[in-house]
């Protein structure tokens, strides 16, 4: 038998079929909904989507009153937009903790975490717009001795 030079060669010497990744299978629960938590900040949101005309509620009232910004509901939306996907689901989430932004980023990130749940094959398109990785920016602590986190006590030499 002669050495096999590539690995093309050894597998088809060997009979093997190169293995193709299997996508997850979708988490759904029983009321065939998908369900994530995202974090951003101190707001941390817990995201459910289900199959409907695009209805957005964030604690119990409509995405344009909760997020009055357009600003804040591009930022919400943009996961959907992406993933040619706005006026397919209903989208019901709770936010708490942080402020307005922060509360709008968690709301994404766990937007994003729910579509991947629902629909597998989408994980590749969010991660690259970068919808999945969670920002790890936060409130930098005070320290003592300073009048912030870093901003010193103004000096007077009298």
């Amino acid at each position: 038998m002669s050495e096999a030079t590539t690995l093309d060669q050894l597998g088809s010497a060997l009979n093997l079929e190169p293995e193709t990744a299997a996508l997850p299978e979708p988490k759904i629960d029983s009321l065939g909904r998908a369900y994530a938590t995202g974090r951003r900040k101190n707001a941390i949101a817990r995201v459910w989507i289900k199959p409907g005309p695009g209805k957005i509620t964030v604690n119990g009232s409509d995405v344009n009153v909760y997020f009055a910004r357009p600003t804040l509901q591009m930022i919400l939306r943009q996961p959907l937009e992406a993933a040619g996907r706005r006026d397919q689901y209903d989208v019901i989430c709770t936010v708490t903790g942080g402020g307005l932004s922060g509360q709008a980023g968690a709301v994404r990130h766990g937007l994003s975490r729910a579509l991947t749940h629902y629909e597998p094959e989408l994980r590749p398109l969010l991660k690259r717009h970068g919808f999945l990785t969670r920002d790890p920016r936060v409130v930098e602590r005070k320290k003592y001795g300073k009048a912030k986190a870093r901003r010193s006590f103004q000096f007077s030499k009298r």
